[in-house]
């Protein structure tokens, strides 16, 4: 109980897992407890606007898809970054350490745990993560986004605490009622992540030209586009009279979900939290290919809570997507009751959720 309160978290360079811990870290501080951010070289470079007293890179890598000397060169480094993290906390003496999944987060729970610091991984997906799941059987408390989650061993299970997906607070601000999507303008929000937009960029437009020309009067599109694809998906709206607005990079994306009377995109533990805190409607997409399926699980969960249409990529062509459309465009009641479904799903309070079982778990 001696402890200050420092926790330290753990977080990789993806926008997945940095989003989470980003989210804890403001209601941690909010209560009075010092952050440390630890990732590895690739998350220091994204990490410059991360809320924490200091970023501390720590060397880490995957394993995944690599030959024998691959994965022993990645053993060695893996054991590196085991070691300086174990320095590093026993220098810092937090109250806890905190992993949100990922190779990047191994090297820090690792180090931590064998140094006797106490540790936790939170757990963003329907289907826990490998790294999670090494990391489990390391750990003292397992917190989840979901309320169930598929991988997980009976012993870890005992350990798991559900919580939530902690958004950021720019997403909580942009909850709102539902807007009407009747005779009015339809406002469609198409992004797919830095594995996504090219996908989309492939199948949107030639979607919106199987709609009928009164559909496509009715819309406004707004997507996220590679910048070697925007000229040509611009350019095919044009030509279909289509209203849109195409970028490589929304900043104000929530605010942007919150105006969007449909969703399309993938189905990212991220994503899938703030479809269901601002509560809008969607058409997922998981990204193939996962060792996880982890993007399956999540779209399923909201496909089964009434909230979203689950298509899977290689169901995801032009005609199939323009049918799903058109279906919804002739509903807007049933985009309203799949928009309420959205939101009854949704944990706004999550970071903080979060940080009362950190501070618990810490003994703060």
């Amino acid at each position: 109980m001696g402890r200050a309160k420092l926790v330290i978290l753990a977080a990789g360079g993806t926008g997945g897992h940095l989003f989470p811990a980003e989210a804890l870290s403001h209601a941690l501080r909010a209560q009075g407890v010092r952050v440390v951010l630890m990732t590895d070289p690739r998350g220091a470079e994204f990490a410059g606007d991360f809320p924490a007293d200091a970023v501390i890179p720590v060397p880490s890598a995957t394993p995944s898809g690599l030959p024998l000397l691959g994965k022993i060169r990645v053993a060695l480094e893996v054991g590196k970054g085991v070691l300086a993290a174990r320095r590093i906390v026993k220098d810092l003496k937090p109250g806890l350490l905190v992993g949100f999944g990922g190779y990047p987060t191994v090297p820090p729970v690792l180090g931590a745990s064998l140094g006797g610091t106490k540790t936790m991984v939170h757990e963003q997906n329907a289907v826990v993560g490998r790294a999670n799941r090494f990391l489990s059987g390391w750990v003292d408390t397992v917190a989840t986004g979901f309320a169930e989650v598929g991988g997980l061993s009976e012993k870890a299970q005992a350990k798991c605490r559900h919580v939530g997906n902690p958004v950021r607070p720019a997403v909580v601000a942009a909850a709102s009622p539902y807007p009407w999507a009747g005779d009015d303008i339809f406002h469609l929000l198409v992004f797919g992540g830095s594995q996504g937009a090219r996908i989309m960029a492939d199948i949107l437009p030639p979607a919106i030209q199987l709609l009928t020309p009164a559909e496509r009067a009715r819309l406004f599109i707004t997507q996220q586009a590679r910048q070697e694809d925007d000229g040509r998906v611009s350019g095919m709206y044009e030509s279909l009279g289509v209203r849109a607005e195409i970028a490589p990079f929304f900043k104000d994306l929530p605010a942007r979900m919150a105006k969007a009377h449909l969703v399309i995109g993938r189905s990212g533990a991220s994503t899938v939290a703030e479809l269901t805190v601002i509560g809008r409607p969607s058409i997922l997409v998981p990204l193939p290919g996962a060792l996880d399926q982890d993007q399956a699980a999540n779209a399923a969960f909201l496909e089964s809570r009434g909230a979203a249409v689950r298509i899977l990529q290689p169901d995801f062509t032009p005609r199939r997507l323009a049918s799903e459309l058109s279906t919804l465009l002739a509903q807007p009641a049933h985009l309203t009751v799949m928009a309420e479904n959205a939101k009854s799903a949704g944990i706004p309070d999550a970071a903080d959720r979060l940080a009362r079982l950190v501070i618990e778990v810490a003994g703060f």
